[in-house]
């Protein structure tokens, strides 16, 4: 069933509800009526009133709220399915149309945000390695000495709760986090409730966001009514690919039973770069895979209408979530931020991964709506997830207890030519790669030697290394600019990164 087939079906049935509801009530005896319009109208009285009183007192809230959503594998060009995000925060926040993650993979990236450091400074190298971050000195622990209360929902990240599935790692007061290696789990997954572990089988009702959502909606709940400021890191799993999908499966992962089927039979689209047709330009790595097989394009296949279907549901969780916040008055003093931890390539490059340093696995969404963020505006300014724990620190006075790689959105959201002239570090040690983009140039420079330079002006899809053949003078220049910046980079710690 397709989208709009679908969400019509919903209106025919709410219009068909409606209607049954006004032929019950004008059926209904005109004392029991009117006795229920008294009993509802001096209900829905009560209800604002106290509504009233919870506004009045979180008007003296003096700093702000937090909410970040984090998904996890999402491209930024997956955005176009998100319409409660795109209308509740894009057109009312800033869009940073050139926002990247350091380091393209799941266990640094998020390491990355709780820290604002690239990962050769907080040491989370690869995927699987939860415990070489230091847990004691992350942005959660910063906001709980600043007497915020924190909340974490979610992914965490790779390999935590494998050893000890109850622990609960320092600056966290409430934590919801799946656990025990089920963290690619639609179904049959472990959370980690407040230090108690609950298991989730696999029925309707459990399916991971609906579980995940109640959470977040819970603290909400417990806490928009105080005046005291909070912080949510709200991590769905989604669109991530599932741990144990059958190959049968028309989908991975397996979307919400609501969205099941709700793109049809969609293919993922082929750009320019898909299963590329030469690439001799490229490093050795590149060359050495091949051309994609029937099975592996149509499991491109079934993965994007799974990742698409399965942002459904962290959409509709995006519109609860601002509508608790709108509830309770505290919409003008609450930042929301959306992001993802990484994308993914999907076929580019015949790659069907990340952790390559190319566009489609480095560029992620990202959104801030929030007090001084201007409204419904576009920001080109180079910027990376080295970036969000500065911001939050910024925007809430928290003091971070890390030498920060990153540096505050805010005056870069005010001012279109803050930091235009900034350069970011790409970093791949699992590959064996790291890299640089100044401007419209990106620089990659492999462990056995082997260079590209692209400009994304004139080349989006990286399909022409200019340093293969022969370079042209200007071309050489640049390439020895961006090498030089980029050895500083490699090794940089705070200021010198920025």
């Amino acid at each position: 069933m397709s989208w709009g087939r679908r969400h019509g079906a919903g209106f025919t049935l709410a219009a068909l509800f409606a209607a049954i509801l006004a032929w019950a009530v004008a059926a209904a005896p005109a004392h029991a009526s009117a006795k229920c319009d008294r009993a509802c109208q001096a209900g829905r009285l009560a209800h604002k009133q106290k509504l009233a009183l919870l506004r009045q007192r979180n008007k003296l809230q003096k700093r702000p709220n937090v909410i970040v959503i984090d998904t996890d594998d999402m491209n930024a060009t997956d955005m176009l399915v998100m319409r409660n995000t795109l209308s509740l925060l894009g057109a009312h926040g800033t869009t940073f149309q050139n926002s990247y993650v350091s380091y393209p993979l799941c266990c640094p990236s998020r390491a990355t945000f709780l820290t604002g450091q690239y990962a050769h400074n907080h040491h989370v190298l690869t995927d699987q390695r939860f415990g070489d971050l230091d847990s004691s000195n992350t942005l959660a622990v910063w906001l709980r000495r600043a007497k915020y209360r924190t909340a974490m929902v979610g992914k965490y990240l790779n390999g935590y709760g494998i050893t000890d599935p109850r622990l609960i790692p320092q600056g966290w007061t409430q934590w919801y986090a799946l656990t025990g290696g089920t963290e690619q789990h639609r179904y049959g997954f472990k959370l980690n409730e407040n230090g108690k572990v609950f298991h989730y089988g696999r029925k309707p009702s459990n399916y991971i966001d609906y579980v995940l959502d109640s959470k977040v909606n819970a603290v909400l709940k417990q806490w928009a009514i105080s005046p005291k400021p909070f912080f949510i890191y709200y991590n769905p799993n989604n669109p991530h690919g599932e741990a144990g999908t059958p190959i049968w499966s028309t989908r991975d992962p397996e979307p919400a039973p609501q969205y099941l089927g709700a793109f049809g039979d969609i293919t993922a689209p082929h750009p320019p770069n898909f299963d590329e047709a030469n690439v001799s330009d490229k490093p050795q790595q590149i060359q050495d895979i091949p051309h994609l097989s029937d099975n592996q394009l149509a499991d491109i296949d079934r993965r994007y209408r799974g990742q698409l279907e399965s942002l459904l549901s962290v959409d509709d969780e995006v519109k609860r979530i601002f509508g608790l916040v709108r509830k309770y008055g505290d919409k003008r003093k609450t930042f929301f931020i959306f992001t993802s931890d990484n994308g993914l390539e999907m076929g580019a490059h015949r790659i069907e991964f990340k952790n390559f340093l190319y566009e489609e696995g480095e560029r992620v969404p990202l959104i801030i709506r929030g007090p001084g963020f201007p409204v419904n505006a576009t920001r080109d300014q180079l910027v990376a997830n080295i970036d969000l724990a500065p911001t939050i620190t910024a925007l809430t006075g928290a003091q971070p207890a890390r030498v920060m790689d990153g540096i505050p959105l805010l005056p870069l959201a005010k001012d279109p030519a803050d930091g235009a002239n900034r350069d970011i570090l790409f970093e791949s040690p699992d590959v064996g790669t790291y890299g640089i983009r100044e401007g419209p140039w990106k620089y990659n420079l492999w462990n056995n030697g082997d260079e590209e330079l692209y400009n994304l002006d004139d080349d989006p899809f990286e399909l022409t290394n200019l340093l293969h053949g022969s370079p042209t003078p200007q071309e050489l220049a640049i390439r020895n600019q961006l090498n030089a910046r980029l050895l500083q980079l490699k090794t940089c710690n705070g200021a010198s990164c920025q």
